[in-house]
């Protein structure tokens, strides 16, 4: 017996057909990994420290702990991480406390995942007050089904618990559901966690091995829109 063609839709992707998506945030659904960028930078001098690209690029994705051991590493065990944390976290607060600005294509991608019945998920290492603050100040946060913050969790990315956790809440197998995301650790993160994963590259660019992770690496949410999801009339067809 023959095999049937690939979907027209599916054309150079490996991609399976999925039932929910899980999301990150900062950097894939959220635009505000260039304004933490500038936050980083200014309270690492108000502290007397220099922060470079490579120290901030390592930091982009990582957990709170995982930049505190980065961080202690860079620039020894005298550097105040929490003085720092507060910091940033205030001027962030501070930064987005009217409107937080959504990457482009993301609004009209959970609207036409929300119009096909396909759950919507989000697995973020930042804290749940961040995540739903900034998601609703964003407008999306009433777009998704659960939201997996780093509260929530042991084990933060590039662990697999967050993934995981998401896809149970959905009601998923991780093999059934479809991730999104910008940074190497998150790529790790749902990749171990057994789910086809895409990434659309925010601040940092993927390597061979982050590639080799991924059934695609897009350049926005519109080519994800326009790339992963069937047309209607493939569907009904």
């Amino acid at each position: 017996m023959e095999t049937p063609p690939e979907p027209a839709y599916l054309a150079g992707m490996q991609l399976n057909p999925f039932d929910a998506v899980i999301f990150d945030m900062d950097g894939t659904l959220l635009d505000t990994e260039l304004v933490f960028k500038t936050i980083v930078f200014d309270v690492a001098g108000s502290l007397g420290y220099e922060m470079t690209e490579a120290v901030h690029l390592a930091m982009v994705g990582s957990s709170h702990e995982a930049s505190n051991a980065m961080l202690v590493e860079t620039y020894g065990v005298s550097f105040p991480y929490a003085v720092f944390d507060e910091k940033c976290r205030e001027m962030m607060h501070e930064r987005m406390a009217e409107t937080v600005p959504v990457k482009a294509g993301a609004r009209e991608l959970l609207l036409e995942l929300k119009a096909r019945g396909l759950p919507r998920a989000v697995a973020t290492s930042s804290r749940s007050q961040h995540a739903f603050g900034h998601l609703g100040r964003a407008g999306l946060l009433d777009l998704f089904d659960t939201i997996v913050a780093r509260d929530d969790v042991e084990n933060p990315k590039p662990h697999p618990e967050p993934y995981l956790l998401a896809a149970a809440r959905l009601g998923y197998r991780p093999e059934r559901c479809l991730a999104l995301e910008d940074s190497h650790s998150g790529v790790r993160a749902a990749h171990a966690a057994g789910m086809q994963t895409i990434m659309v590259p925010d601040l940092v660019k993927p390597t061979a091995e982050i590639e080799g992770l991924c059934v695609a690496v897009l350049t926005s949410l519109k080519d994800v829109h326009r790339l992963a999801l069937p047309p209607l009339a493939a569907v009904a067809t």
